[in-house]
């Protein structure tokens, strides 16, 4: 077992080829069978195995920057750098991240779980780099899907114009989570199956310079011969027109060749870029077959690829994208738009029934939310179904392309809320804060999905600017469905349980908590009104003037930071409107949140229904002493 002999990346370098490759083998199994118990990023992980195992062996972390970029593949180097024994833990409260983590180690050296930033880090490397004085490799590792965010485009463009010296990597599996769209992927899917350029380069370099005492006049023109053969063999290229020295396509799981052209790409002066091409999910025949359920999946059965799925309501994204399906049937105005999350936003369906009215933009938020507003002007009604923490990419669009020209378009939030194993880089805790600053924007949360179905309807009808939906991941609450949509009144709040002792003002997956606060108190004789918050943005100022005329002491519950949430707004109408009130909020503190099972966090947090108990009894105990 070499897998047992291998502590740190300098284990890695005592070996041959032909023992890596067995180590090679050693690690797949290793990963099939933990993550058979704890799941994760199987299938990106088993595509990078020579891959990393190769970086490591020519490399030396941390004093060379490996970077991978989105992170959810650093499964191997995490292994190589002396985590293998943390692996029961994986993604579990406390336990070892899925992502590149610098509290974790010293040999991770950026940490991401979003795609494109990669590059844009490397630079920013080579600079401190250079500017000190200091001699080091930097190698940037990123994926074909992550190279169709528009950050990697600008820092590739900066790179290549800087001519810094670094070794880019582009890792080619042909998909992200889902399979790639765009021009980019149609031109690696020609490099791919092109002709061998780089052997004609060379042999026409070694021509030229083997001609002794030429005149200037005839190398150059040797020199365009050179040049016009890059346009005569391959068709198209991209990279060295940005300045790179490209190298490839090789095989990214043969590690002769990788360790050959890493141990080639080291002399390069200036940037380089090695195209490998690898298979998401190889070694294991069911993440090959199904890369992207094994892209993120939870525990599975070994023998068979089985995921071990918990039965129960569907989730909010399959209502979300069955509900739409439903409504684009009946009218024709609705375009849906997705970026890169076609599965992931319940928008398969969809896909299949109107695809001349859905669109997968590939990594590229900005570009859908804006192409969202242009479709708007056009009095068409476009759907952008994107992951809260993804939509934060897009924020300036929001801001300048949708709010402040008040157009049409919905935004269907997935994700709202936290999210569990995939931590701080995914939690859609922010969105509220962000989204209800914003001028024209309605913003709303359901309490269950029969409300979503519901506000997605209103959504559709509604035509005096943009709005937005947010719900959580994971299932719903299992409730009926009403036989019509029904159209929802805009900032309008909802009482559920009646209640003269204090209100609790919450909404969507926060209001089972509020429930069973409820009921512990109505065993102490606390009558506790539970109000379904579920318009975010406006308020439902009515029934907010009519609880200061009660005089009732407020609980906010949200899933979201305190900090310009939910409470935050609550609280600034009662000082807008010079109305003193006892109010307590409870939702995220100011901190990032780490990785864990949701019931976890939220224990770790102080959002549970014993936290509301406690400070409503405080609450009510008050306002009887002051009576």
């Amino acid at each position: 077992m070499y897998l047992e002999r291998i502590h740190t990346p300098d284990d890695v370098k005592k070996l041959n080829v032909d023992e890596l490759k067995v180590l090679a083998h050693e690690i797949r199994d290793f990963l099939i069978v933990k993550l058979s118990k704890t799941g994760g990023h199987l299938a990106p992980n088993l595509g990078v195995v020579e891959l990393t195992l190769a970086m490591h062996y020519v490399f030396q972390s941390p004093k060379d920057k490996l970077i991978w970029d989105v992170g959810h593949q650093s499964y191997v180097h995490k292994i190589l750098t002396g985590r293998q024994d943390q692996f029961d833990t994986l993604r579990q409260f406390h336990g070892l991240s899925g992502f590149p983590k610098r509290r974790e180690s010293i040999h991770d050296v950026w940490e991401a779980g979003h795609s494109s930033t990669s590059l844009s880090a490397a630079m920013g490397m080579a600079i401190a780099r250079d500017c000190k004085g200091e001699k080091y490799h930097i190698v940037p590792v990123i994926g074909d899907g992550a190279m169709t965010g528009g950050m990697a485009f600008e820092a590739l463009n900066h790179i290549g114009h800087d001519k810094k010296n670094m070794i880019v990597i582009l890792n080619d599996n042909e998909m992200s989570i889902a399979p790639n769209v765009g021009a980019l992927h149609q031109y690696l899917n020609k490099l791919r199956t092109g002709k061998p350029y780089n052997k004609v380069k060379k042999e026409v370099i070694n021509l030229i310079g083997n001609i002794p005492a030429i005149g200037d006049s005839i190398y150059n023109t040797l020199d365009k011969l050179k040049d016009s053969l890059k346009y005569l063999v391959v068709d198209g290229v991209l990279f060295e027109e940005l300045g790179y020295t490209y190298l490839g396509p090789i095989d990214g799981h043969s590690l002769e060749d990788l360790i050959d052209t890493l141990e080639h790409a080291k002399e390069i002066e200036g940037p380089t870029l090695i195209h490998v091409i690898t298979k998401k999910g190889k070694g294991y025949k069911p993440a090959e077959d199904d890369a992207y359920t094994f892209h993120g999946s939870g525990p599975y059965k070994i023998e068979s690829g089985e995921i071990i799925k918990k039965e129960g309501p569907p989730s909010y994204s399959k209502v979300f994208g069955d509900t739409l399906m439903q409504l684009a049937k009946h009218d024709n105005r609705i375009i849906a738009i997705t970026p890169a999350m076609t599965d992931g936003s319940g928008l398969k369906g969809f896909a299949a029934k109107y695809p001349d009215r859905f669109f997968d933009v590939g990594i590229a938020e900005q570009h859908a939310v804006t192409m969202a507003g242009g479709i708007a002007t056009q009095g068409l009604k476009p759907v952008c179904a994107i992951y809260s923490t993804f939509l934060q990419r897009a924020y300036d669009q929001v801001i300048h392309d949708i709010t402040r020209q008040n157009l049409n378009v919905v935004f269907a939030i997935d994700r709202a809320g936290l999210v569990g194993a995939d931590g701080e880089t995914h939690h859609g805790v922010f969105d509220i804060a962000f989204l209800r600053i914003l001028p024209n924007l309605v913003v709303m949360m359901p309490k269950d999905e029969n409300e979503l179905r519901n506000m997605l309807y209103t959504a559709i009808q509604y035509n005096d600017g943009p709005i937005a939906v947010r719900y959580p991941r994971g299932g719903g609450r299992g409730v009926p469905y009403d036989h019509e949509f029904k159209q929802i009144p805009i900032g309008t709040f909802e009482v559920l349980r009646a209640g003269h002792d204090l209100a609790i003002l919450t909404m969507g997956n926060m209001l089972p908590l509020a429930e069973q606060a409820a009921d512990r108190l109505a065993e102490q004789g606390i009558s506790a009104r539970i109000i379904n918050a579920r318009f975010i943005k406006p308020l439902d100022e009515a029934m907010l003037m009519q609880l200061a005329d009660e005089q009732l002491p407020i609980i906010t519950v949200e899933e979201g930071v305190l900090a310009g949430g939910f409470g935050s707004a609550v609280r600034e109408f009662y000082s807008e409107h010079h109305r003193c009130m006892e109010i307590e909020t409870f939702g995220i503190p100011d901190q990032f949140i780490e990785h864990g099972s949701v019931e976890l966090l939220r224990e770790e947090i102080g959002l549970t229904p014993e936290k509301i108990v406690e400070a409503a009894t405080q609450l009510t105990s008050r306002k009887r002493m002051q009576q």
